[in-house]
């Protein structure tokens, strides 16, 4: 299911999800949208943040599983992770932070990586196509 900008994605991603989940993914949402202005929709089934509405190239998204809240990093593998936090996808960009419940969450570890993300989109946009053929490193020159 796809929303449109009118509509309220959060309140409908919440439809869809677990009860005991609701609350994981309310303070994850808050701590997204604290760290920077994003706009949201509900892509690919995910609740998925993106920069001027470029849900292309998306910052984040948020998925519920039967034991976790996820929040994937469309290019997280761009990003520096010195506390070894993430969990890789299936793609040389997907990187992911798992959690159980809302104490579980690491707010300034999330709010570092959505904040790096952003940063890094500009670079990610110009250059994944080398970089996922492996004729570009990942990080900045």
């Amino acid at each position: 299911m796809d929303c449109t900008m009118t509509d309220d994605p959060f309140s409908a991603f919440l439809t869809k999800v677990r009860d005991d989940a609701e609350a994981t993914v309310t303070a994850l949402d808050a701590t997204i949208r604290q760290a920077t202005e994003l706009d949201r929709a509900i892509k690919w089934g995910k609740l998925t943040y993106a920069v001027n509405g470029d849900f292309h190239h998306w910052i984040c998204a948020t998925s519920v599983s039967k034991t976790t809240v996820t929040v994937t990093f469309h290019f997280g593998g761009l990003l520096a992770d010195p506390d070894h936090a993430f969990r890789q996808g299936s793609s040389a960009f997907l990187r992911m932070l798992d959690f159980t419940t809302p104490e579980s969450i690491d707010a300034d570890l999330v709010s570092r990586m959505v904040t790096a993300a952003v940063e890094r989109l500009d670079y990610f946009t110009a250059h994944w196509k080398e970089i996922s053929s492996g004729a570009m490193a990942p990080s900045a020159p």
